[in-house]
């Protein structure tokens, strides 16, 4: 199989295209107040080489909308709108998947537990918050789920019972590592691998939001899906990106990854449309 090239960050994208993500709902209040620049973000991300976009529900959830202000139904319509949009503009640039996001627990409560998984509920719990977006998007015309940043056991095991209960719905699992051994609760991530083992509709299992410096290392551990960070780190103290990050070295380091057995590639937050097209012309 040819490597898949995914997207880059789309809040970084948005970002650079002057929208105001600072609340708790990021990306996801554009679906909302400004659902154009989404699938303009999409389609600048075709445009520079991705086989894939990964849709703006990350951070949408059904409970976050309604904290906001929204009523259940205008929730749901704006969870299955994300996926139209990433349709609409995959259909413009005339090529590529479309996933949508289904991020983890800990962006819903959006005080960075997706990179601790210290969380307060259990597995049954986290089945049940999931299930009904998992859902809405399970049905509204994707290609494919992306359980991202997902950084806990007890997570991975609530999706897993969600796509046994859903045997056609096909998807990739990724989640936030600590190391290059270890995903962010500390399970060793082989043991994370062996909880999809049995469910043939996971296409890849791998990691994201994670350091570029770990990725190798995963790879070798089983990582088939690999979307890094950009190198840069999070100051939560001032809260700032601090370092650089260059496209070049991102795509040269891609093709690294590609090497070492994954399939699927492409970056997660601070990353561009820029590193993406990187990443293709190394993979051409």
């Amino acid at each position: 199989m040819h490597p898949m090239v995914l997207d880059g960050g789309l809040a970084t994208h948005l970002e650079s295209l002057g929208c105001d993500l600072s609340d708790d709902l990021w990306s996801a209040r554009l679906l909302a107040d400004d659902p154009g620049v989404i699938r303009h973000a999409h389609l600048d991300y075709f445009h520079a080489g991705a086989d894939v976009a990964t849709t703006a529900s990350y951070q949408a959830s059904v409970p976050g909308f309604v904290r906001h202000g929204l009523s259940p139904r205008e929730a749901r319509d704006l969870i299955r709108l994300s996926v139209t949009l990433a349709l609409q503009a995959r259909d413009e640039a005339g090529h590529g998947l479309v996933a949508a996001s289904v991020g983890p627990y800990g962006a819903y409560l959006a005080n960075g537990a997706e990179y601790t998984g210290d969380y307060d509920l259990d597995e049954d719990g986290l089945a049940e918050w999931h299930r009904e977006r998992f859902g809405l998007l399970a049905g509204a015309g994707a290609d494919l789920l992306a359980c991202e940043t997902i950084p806990s056991r007890a997570e991975a095991r609530a999706l897993a019972r969600l796509l046994r209960e859903t045997p056609s719905v096909r998807a990739w699992i990724s989640f936030s590592c600590r190391d290059g051994e270890h995903i962010s609760d500390g399970t060793p991530f082989e043991e994370c691998l062996a909880i999809f083992a049995g469910l043939p509709q996971v296409v890849a299992v791998g990691v994201n939001c994670t350091a570029p410096r770990f990725v190798p290392d995963l790879v070798r551990r089983g990582a088939t899906v690999v979307y890094p960070n950009s190198g840069e780190r999070w100051d939560p103290v001032n809260r700032r990106w601090l370092g650089l990050a260059d496209p070049v070295e991102f795509g040269e380091a891609a093709a690294g990854w590609v090497s070492l057995g994954a399939r699927f590639v492409g970056g997660c937050c601070r990353t561009t449309p820029a590193h993406i097209r990187e990443i293709r012309a190394r993979l051409t």
